[in-house]
């Protein structure tokens, strides 16, 4: 049959939305079973997904929503600038050219069939170090030179054989050359498992069949994405909220937004937000993007495949130059980390104005990252450990919010104690909930963690978190979440520290973080 004469069956559509996504999972679980860092084996911080030939997405395992939603621009920008041939996988991690910040390196490879280009796989991985300025690649700079090695799309596999000259290049600019390399192996194994389910899928069905119906799992989804944006009442609403600082002076950074709900479209306007800054929290278009999508995208209840239709009847505006929308050579570790989160919040906030009882209070609104890097005594190498760690969510309309848990743009699990504790020269010496850190309520918002690290050697720390000054805000009435507090205890004491810091510690010397509570929902 034809594929333009093909009629569509309810039942095979959901056939292939199920086996597209199982491909992509299976890929996570390759990436995650062979990796060589703790960060991708433990803590799953990496994500996996299919595209079409054009590199618009069309489906995605249930991974980090801050890589998925802006991975496909590293596809299109891997197309724009490389030819491929069969074997073939181009690797990046430039900001400016579709990546998020630079240890997020994603690894993309074609798919062929009978001689043909049809479609891509590919998957990001958060390396725990990619060189710069300080162990772990999340610096407290003011350039993205400071922040590590910059990778544009480049074929790091040519006709199935791996380059060994780029993974020495990477090698000899990163602290951790044994780790780097271990993951970059699990990455292009996951990417031909990708392949070879791709093939077999189209060996069963006929590449006529996937083709259509990729094309009709697009039309689904954005007709479900049509219909609820449909469901909004029309309007324009605004929010705005505030970055703490950028670590480097700049404080109170403004993101503004302009929410217009047309009939079955909606339109965001960015372009009031605040110039970009020298420090490290500026976001590339991408990481805006990817923060629109997920929220728009956690609004449908329905189990519709996440792909680029989801996206069409949004439209987003940014100005160049301003936070939202950095250009080069701006720092952006932290963007991605932290800034996305903050336009998830603001987004959020307007949407409340017109979902009142579907819209939670703000959640944690930071990843609250530590990188620690040193020489492990036992083995004399380098070692560099990178976590995000949770908090508590936003209460809502219908009940408290969730605590002790990643939120929003981040998706990833915990490191465990005896993981950790196995991999690095470090003691936990108390993990626990942050008792009563949620804002009040008629519902109340979720509480943070506590997480403090003994150090068993002296080690380089940076933390990068925000919400330690401007806490999560509270809806109709809820009161905000607690403010989160970072501490160094030596034998001196303890000292609070700001939201963003880099600073050498001794052995003995503890690290204690403290995560932000959920704001609180309804007059209590």
């Amino acid at each position: 049959m034809l594929r333009g004469s093909m009629e569509i069956n309810p039942v095979m559509l959901e056939v292939f939305k199920n086996k597209l996504s199982a491909i992509a999972e299976e890929m996570g679980v390759i990436l995650q079973k062979t990796a060589f860092s703790p960060n991708i084996k433990e803590r799953k911080d990496f994500s996996c997904a299919i595209f079409d030939r054009e590199g618009c997405l069309i489906s995605q395992a249930a991974h980090i929503p801050v890589h998925l939603g802006s991975m496909s621009a590293s596809v299109k920008s891997a197309i724009e600038n490389c030819s491929f041939d069969e074997g073939d996988m181009v690797i990046l991690n430039d900001p400016y050219m579709g990546g998020t910040h630079l240890p997020d390196i994603t690894v993309i490879a074609p798919v062929f069939i009978d001689k043909s280009l049809k479609f891509f796989v590919a998957n990001r991985a958060h390396h725990a170090d990619i060189g710069g300025v300080s162990a772990g690649s999340m610096p407290v700079s003011t350039s993205i030179f400071q922040e590590g090695l910059v990778i544009p799309p480049v074929k790091l596999v040519k006709r199935g054989e791996i380059d060994k000259e780029i993974i020495n290049i990477i090698k000899g600019n990163v602290r951790t050359p044994e780790e780097r390399e271990g993951d970059f192996y699990a990455q292009i194994m996951a990417n031909i498992t990708g392949i070879k389910r791709i093939e077999e899928l189209v060996k069963r069905y006929s590449l006529s069949t996937v083709e259509f119906y990729m094309e009709k799992l697009l039309e689904y989804s954005e007709k479900i994405m049509r219909k609820r944006i449909k469901d909004i009442p029309d309007g324009i609403y605004t929010f705005e909220d505030y970055m703490e600082d950028d670590g480097v002076g700049n404080r109170d950074i403004k993101i503004s937004l302009k929410l217009e709900i047309n009939d079955d479209q909606a339109f965001l306007d960015f372009s009031d937000s605040d110039p970009q800054v020298n420090g490290s929290i500026n976001a590339v278009r991408s990481i805006t993007l990817s923060s629109v999508f997920y929220v728009f995208r956690s609004l449908i209840r329905e189990n519709i495949p996440t792909n680029d239709g989801c996206f069409r009847p949004i439209k987003v505006i940014t100005k160049k130059g301003t936070v939202v929308d950095a250009t080069p050579p701006s720092a952006v570790s932290a963007g991605n980390v932290e800034t996305s989160q903050r336009i998830v919040d603001v987004v959020l906030g307007a949407l409340s104005k017109a979902l009142p009882e579907f819209i939670p209070s703000a959640s944690q609104g930071s990843m609250n990252n530590i990188t620690i890097g040193g020489k492990d005594p036992d083995t004399n190498k380098e070692f560099t450990y990178y976590e995000t760690i949770g908090g508590g969510m936003g209460a809502f309309a219908g009940g408290d919010g969730e605590s002790a848990i990643q939120s929003h743009m981040t998706n990833t699990l915990n490191t465990p104690i005896e993981a950790l504790e196995y991999a690095y020269p470090f003691m936990v010496t108390q993990y626990s909930v942050r008792k009563n850190s949620g804002g009040e309520g008629l519902f109340r918002g979720g509480d943070g963690i506590i997480r403090e690290i003994k150090l068993l050697t002296d080690a380089e720390v940076t933390v990068i978190s925000e919400r330690r000054r401007i806490p999560p805000y509270g809806l109709f009435g809820g009161k905000p979440g607690e403010v989160g507090r970072n501490y160094i205890i030596t034998e001196k004491g303890k000292i609070l520290k700001e939201g963003k810091f880099s600073v050498k510690m001794k052995k003995g010397d503890r690290i204690r973080i403290e995560t932000p509570g959920g704001g609180g929902y309804g007059k209590p």
